[in-house]
């Protein structure tokens, strides 16, 4: 115990004047956690960045960067104790991992020359056999002590225990833990499993201790919450550097989930230090810690430095990951799968209403988190960037639909701040914003005649074969791209107010590849999850005067032979039933007159559509007035149709445009 060692030594001193005082030790920590593929630089929204942005110095991190920032930081270090650690997912995340699975990750890491890194749960997206070849080409400890490889695992002995370093004459042993529910975010396999975090980490401390060494990072990839309430608290833990969560600690950023580094009472009687900087590159970590001779922090200081565009590149590594683009290319023109029919992910309809697009790509991240618990997705229409061919559809399409490398993402979040979501999300579409929500396992009503705020009406969750009203005071799990989940495109409430967020699954390219590869042939369609009430709203109104025509002509028919029994009565009462009949003609011409004579007063550029089926109002108001609320003008300058049942063939008068 490390508090009894402190004591007996102190006791020591005192008896003992003629003993020289203990050497403290400092060491440095550089780290990086989560860096999920991010080879080439990102944006604000963690998204891979343009190069108009990247030249604008707009960007952040990415490998060129990453290695220059460490060299340096340990240029800066020259002469004292550096280490340079890697709290794990390196993995999935960009095409670099997805044509090269992961070893131009190991590539960059080898040349950043990392210390030890801890295995993260996405090491095993491509399985055990991933993994392995990922441990071919590191050339560094990759550890974690609750990963336990059978015998007739590709992983062998290689992922270790613990490691202990030498640095400055001093022995350090790093321990590592992988989250404990690895099996289900990722794909160990059968020969892979992975016991609890604790019992892991507790055995490799014990088993450094045996060889005498007494200053112990755990260097753990379980979240932050996990190393607060646990990891920092086992007995003979000094430091804890840490990944998962994508946590941002820091005394000067903000917006920061806790300080930098964050102190935990050890049972033991001393406080441990705990760390994380952020995820993708962004940030790098770097913390000083003081041990007395016992392995007793005395003093913890440091803080994130941000990579941004004051960090050069370095011109080496840009070149190499210029010339590792080039097959990506040969991965756009990859067949995926087959669609039966084109599927329409255009701007006009995406950005508006449902679209078939939209259900695909909502359907895709629903299918993909379905066993998580997740009860819904909802992704924007403005994340979608094309349309796809019918018949065979490559990688290369996937990715114009897709272009921005996000990732799959799900959290909790109540159902009033569900549907002020939507709200948000239909709020701006006059002006074709991107927020428009497209979903799964969800539909509601939108009236974007009404004022921004008050226009999302019946939102639903499905239950099983059915659907239930969602519930304000509910909590639901839900999928939706890293992008919105961190605030973009209006959701300021996936981030303000989510619960359980995690950001850093699939890609989401690769989640609609996919989907589209299990459902091949796929067929596109809509099915009214999303329904425009406007537009039914109209069609109601018109059609109410002809239901009380039909009702009060129903109640006449019905009237007169109740108000006499006597044949000869009712007789007269036929051709008085026979005179709106016999006018009709002359009604018709008249109905048809408003056609003939508004436009003299319509303004030039008034033409005609010919109906085909399908067609309603709102949408033809789109497509020649450029705005679906001029439905009212199509409606009024055709007086003689019921909007819900407009005769295929027959002939419209459009208004002219504004």
């Amino acid at each position: 115990m490390k508090t009894f060692a402190v004591l007996a030594l102190s006791t020591s001193a005192l008896a003992l004047t003629a003993v020289p005082s203990f050497a403290d030790y400092t060491l440095n920590i550089l780290h990086i956690n989560d860096w999920h593929s991010r080879i080439e630089p990102i944006n604000a929204f963690d998204s891979t960045c343009s190069a108009e942005d990247d030249e604008a110095g707009k960007c952040f991190g990415g490998a060129a960067r990453l290695v220059t920032a460490v060299r340096d930081r340990r240029a800066a270090l020259e002469g004292e104790n550096v280490l340079f650690l890697n709290a794990g997912d390196n993995f999935q995340g960009s095409l670099f991992y997805t044509t090269y699975k992961g070893t131009v990750e190991a590539e960059f890491l080898n040349l950043m020359e990392t210390d030890a890194m801890v295995v993260g749960n996405h090491e095993f997206d491509d399985g055990e056999d991933g993994l392995a070849a990922f441990l071919e080409v590191v050339q560094f400890p990759v550890l974690g002590s609750n990963v336990k490889a059978s015998e007739a695992s590709a992983l062998g002995d290689r992922v270790r225990e613990y490691v202990i370093l030498e640095q400055g004459g001093e022995r350090i042993g790093i321990v590592g833990a992988v989250a404990n529910d690895t099996a289900e975010l990722s794909s160990p396999g059968e020969h892979v499993s992975i016991i609890e975090d604790v019992e892991g980490i507790t055995a490799a401390v014990q088993a450094v201790q045996a060889e005498g060494v007494n200053k112990i990072i755990a260097l753990t990839h379980v979240g932050y919450p996990r190393d607060l309430e646990a990891i920092a608290r086992i007995p003979g833990v000094d430091v804890v550097v840490g990944g998962h969560t994508n946590t941002l600690l820091s005394n000067t950023v903000e917006g920061a989930e806790g300080p930098y580094p964050t102190m935990v009472d050890n049972p033991d009687g001393y406080q441990v230090p705990v760390v994380q900087a952020a995820s993708y590159s962004k940030y790098l970590g770097e913390l000083k810690v003081v041990f007395d001779d016992n392995g007793v922090v005395k003093e913890a200081t440091g803080d994130v430095h941000l990579i941004d565009a004051s960090v050069a590149k370095d011109e080496a590594v840009v070149a190499r990951v210029q010339e590792l683009a080039g097959p990506i290319e040969e991965l756009k023109g990859r067949v995926v799968a087959e669609t039966m029919a084109p599927i329409d992910g255009s701007r006009e309809n995406c950005r508006a209403r449902e679209c078939e697009m939209g259900n695909l790509v909502a359907d895709a991240m629903l299918a993909r988190t379905k066993d998580q618990g997740v009860q819904f997705a909802i992704t924007n229409g403005g994340g979608l960037r094309a349309s796809i061919d019918g018949g065979e559809v490559t990688m290369g399409e996937v990715l114009e639909v897709l272009p921005f490398q996000n990732t799959l993402a799900t959290f909790r979040l109540k159902g009033a701040d569900v549907v002020a979501s939507l709200e948000s999300g239909v709020s701006q579409i006059e002006e074709g914003a991107g927020r428009f929500p497209q979903v799964s396992g969800l539909r509601f009503t939108f009236d974007a005649s009404a004022e921004p705020g008050s226009r999302i009406s019946d939102v639903q969750v499905q239950s099983g074969d059915g659907w239930e009203p969602i519930d304000p005071d509910a909590v639901y799990t839900i999928a939706t791209n890293n992008f919105m989940r961190t605030g973009g495109d209006g959701y300021s409430l996936f981030a303000e107010n989510a619960t359980d967020a995690y950001d850093y699954g699939p890609g989401l390219e690769q989640v609609l590849a996919d989907y589209l590869a299990a459902n091949s042939p796929y067929q596109p369609y809509t099915d009214g999850r999303i329904t425009e009430a406007a537009a039914a709203e109209q069609m109601a109104q018109a059609e109410a005067p002809a239901a009380e025509d039909e009702a009060a002509e129903s109640e006449a028919g019905e009237a007169e032979p109740e108000a006499t029994d006597e044949p000869a009565e009712s007789e007269p009462a036929a051709p008085a039933m026979e005179e709106p009949e016999a006018a009709e003609p002359e009604a018709a011409p008249e109905a048809a007159e408003p056609m003939e004579t508004e436009p003299a007063a319509e303004p030039a550029g008034e033409g005609t559509h010919t109906i085909a089926r399908g067609d309603t109002y709102w949408d033809l108001a789109e497509r020649y007035l450029g705005d679906p609320l001029e439905w009212r003008r199509i409606a009024e300058a055709n007086p003689q149709y019921q909007p819900r049942r407009l005769p295929v063939g027959a002939t419209l008068t459009i208004p002219a445009g504004m």
